[in-house]
């Protein structure tokens, strides 16, 4: 009896890491083709430059993803959580810290050059490719304000601040926070040190923070 069963239970045990050895692929994938778009461009990269460079065959990309176009996409949505750290469980902090957690303005240097290469890729080449901003809108901007409009939304229902319209205080606050860290170009030309820009970044925090009336 015992003879019978184990054969039955092994391929059990070979099918199930399959689904997960699939996601770490994609999140590989993914990862690897963040940097090849800031390295090479939107224009100069190809499926076949990300595969060749995440030690994978073009069949297994393309089994993730089916084009150029739809990774670029599942880049940007790998890439929100880059910009604003949601969603997120409720804690039991003042809402102007929170909100400093949420747009990560502490974020190490590396991590935030990162973040800035990539939204500077997509600024360089979207007069070529007016796509990227569609899909940076639809699988970034829009999904993370909706994010933000849901936290905020959730703490009035709290009591913990006012504001008539969530989603509107979502877009002015993405606009004081992504508009203060500088220009595409980059930060540096923006801000003379490091130590300015967060100054400036908790500033606007703290009078949007205020201007709700925020516990």
């Amino acid at each position: 009896m015992d003879g019978v069963d184990e054969p039955a239970d092994e391929p059990r045990k070979r099918g199930r890491p399959k689904v997960s050895s699939d996601e770490d692929k994609r999140t590989h994938i993914v990862e690897i083709a963040r940097r090849v778009f800031v390295k090479y461009g939107y224009a100069g990269s190809t499926t076949a430059v990300v595969a060749t460079e995440a030690g994978v065959s073009k069949q297994t990309l393309y089994k993730l993803f089916q084009s150029k176009e739809e990774l670029f996409a599942a880049v940007v949505g790998a890439h929100r959580r880059l910009m604003l750290d949601l969603p997120r469980p409720a804690e039991d902090l003042p809402i102007a810290e929170s909100l400093e957690h949420i747009f990560m303005i502490d974020m190490d240097e590396a991590k935030d050059a990162d973040r800035a290469g990539f939204l500077q890729l997509v600024f360089r080449e979207a007069a070529q490719f007016p796509e990227l901003i569609d899909i940076l809108q639809r699988e970034g901007m829009l999904a993370s304000r909706q994010h933000l409009a849901d936290w905020l939304s959730d703490r009035r229902a709290e009591g913990r601040l006012t504001l008539d319209d969530p989603a509107s205080g979502a877009r002015m606050l993405m606009d004081m926070i992504f508009g203060g860290m500088g220009p595409p170009e980059g930060r540096a030309q923006a801000w003379p040190d490091r130590v300015g820009l967060l100054a400036h970044l908790r500033r606007c925090i703290a009078i949007f923070a205020a201007g709700v009336g925020a516990s």
